[in-house]
């Protein structure tokens, strides 16, 4: 991470961090004028939020960010992607802060490697082709199908198996398409190897049925493919479909559009990830991701109660993880940007900025606009939590709604509690591993994160004449 302009006086160097001249001090995390990222428009309605002229001077230098990645993209989507080191420049050519020298974090929570495997009972291994009455079919098969044709990836503990296919396999004979393709997932393989198969055989597009996470597992195989993808509303967050704002209660509707529909192009977040013992590995994320508290509470919510509960079962894992959370320091740096030092109990990389109940953590996000929005949750004490929760809850999600709602957020400032930024990427940095997560799901602990986005990478197909205009 380095700083990309100015004077060498703006950026801040972890071995020079205890001058007090620094912008960056470990002992303060008040921002000042000069110290702060580039303004967000999560912040504009705020009396003392950036006016308009400043929001879209940010808008156009992301929009010129990715220009110049879009440049760079024939080389492929992360030039250390799959690789052992993490390149040792930042995006400045300058030399990255050695994450050991960061101070060091307070403690924080822990959670056991061992998962609950998300699958069948006794399914274990690779995912598997199917055929339509869900037996199993060899995995070289399909070639020989005339086009065109279409792939189904579904969890079956997520979904009527048989139904699901039933419908598919209907509607494509009803478009004069020939006999789809069916692949079940499995605790091994989350569907991101059998999709790629499946592109392997040139279909024409791909449905997805199942959890958060087998939806980002597949888009995650699809990014850059320019074949459509289908989101099949089901298992308990729905959170990519809520964005869409598809509905989630018409799965026929949603299939249809596969043969029939519009298509959207989103963009893709991708997060290297750096281990304590250095191995590095990628992964892409398509609502949003995060290091530190967030990560804790997908970890402490029990597999049992989600699947009984749904999303409810996170307010558990919420409230487990609260007992015992403590700020850790981090340095990051949005692209582009000057670095920063922090402490925080949790940051969020997003491309969505809904969640399940009508909360809105990010209201201004888009899955269009080639950009991640950035959010720092850094509370003080009992008092900090209560203004994160009326950002999110309050202000967010009921005030902005109405005319009223949004005078009386024009009279009052915006608080330091939850923090607002966006760009291209952001790259994050600690000295002792901390728990990161890519759309819900686990992700194990780094100890520097790199992120950025790949616009337009994913076509999602959505029902003809679907409303996107702001998604």
């Amino acid at each position: 991470m380095a700083g990309a302009s100015g004077s060498n006086d703006d950026t801040a160097r972890p071995d020079d961090a205890a001058r007090p001249d620094d912008a960056a001090r470990p002992d303060d995390d008040t921002a000042r004028p000069g110290d702060i990222d580039p303004p967000h428009p999560a912040d504009r309605i705020y009396a003392d939020g950036p006016g308009t002229e400043e929001i879209e001077a940010v808008n156009a230098d992301i929009a010129a960010q990715v220009g110049e990645q879009s440049d760079d993209s024939s080389s492929g989507h992360s030039a250390d992607g799959g690789g052992d080191e993490v390149s040792a420049t930042g995006p400045g050519g300058e030399d990255k802060p050695d994450p050991a020298k960061a101070a060091k974090p307070d403690e924080v929570i822990r959670e056991p490697d061992d998962i609950e495997p998300d699958t069948a009972d006794g399914e274990t291994g690779e995912a598997r082709r199917v055929g339509p009455e869900g037996a199993p079919r060899p995995m070289e098969g399909g070639a020989e199908r005339p086009s065109p044709k279409a792939a189904l990836v579904y969890n079956p503990i997520k979904v009527d198996a048989d139904e699901l296919r039933a419908s598919v396999e209907r509607l494509s004979r009803e478009a004069g398409w020939s006999e789809p393709l069916f692949y079940e997932t499995t605790v091994d393989d989350l569907g991101d190897d059998v999709t790629r198969q499946a592109l392997a055989e040139d279909v024409d597009a791909v449905l997805v049925a199942g959890g958060d996470g087998t939806v980002r597992a597949v888009s995650e195989a699809m990014s850059g493919s320019g074949v459509p993808l289908t989101i099949v509303p089901s298992g308990t967050g729905n959170l990519l479909a809520r964005n869409l704002r598809l509905p989630l209660d018409d799965a026929e509707a949603v299939i249809r559009a596969t043969f029939e529909g519009d298509q959207l192009a989103m963009d893709v977040g991708w997060a290297s990830l750096r281990r304590a013992g250095g191995k590095v590995d990628e992964h892409a994320f398509v609502v949003m991701g995060g290091m530190g508290l967030d990560a804790a509470m997908i970890a402490n919510t029990r597999p049992e109660l989600k699947k009984s509960v749904g999303w409810v079962a996170y307010v558990d894992g919420a409230a487990r993880s609260l007992v015992s959370a403590k700020p850790f320091r981090i340095m990051y740096q949005l692209a582009g940007s000057r670095l920063h030092s922090a402490r925080v109990q949790s940051v969020l990389f997003a491309n969505c900025g809904s969640l399940p109940a009508g909360l809105e953590l990010i209201p201004e996000a888009s899955v269009t606009d080639g950009a991640l929005d950035i959010v720092i949750f850094q509370p003080k004490g009992l008092f900090g939590w209560i203004f994160v929760w009326r950002r999110v809850a309050w202000d967010n999600s009921f005030l902005r709604k109405f005319r009223a709602g949004r005078r009386v957020l024009a009279l009052r400032t915006k608080d330091n509690a939850v923090r607002y930024s966006r760009g291209t990427g952001i790259e994050l940095a600690t000295s002792e591993a901390q728990p990161v997560q890519l759309d819900g799901d686990e992700f194990g602990e780094a100890v520097h994160v790199r992120t950025h986005v790949a616009a337009g990478a994913l076509l999602i197909t959505v029902p003809k004449g679907h409303d996107t205009d702001g998604v």
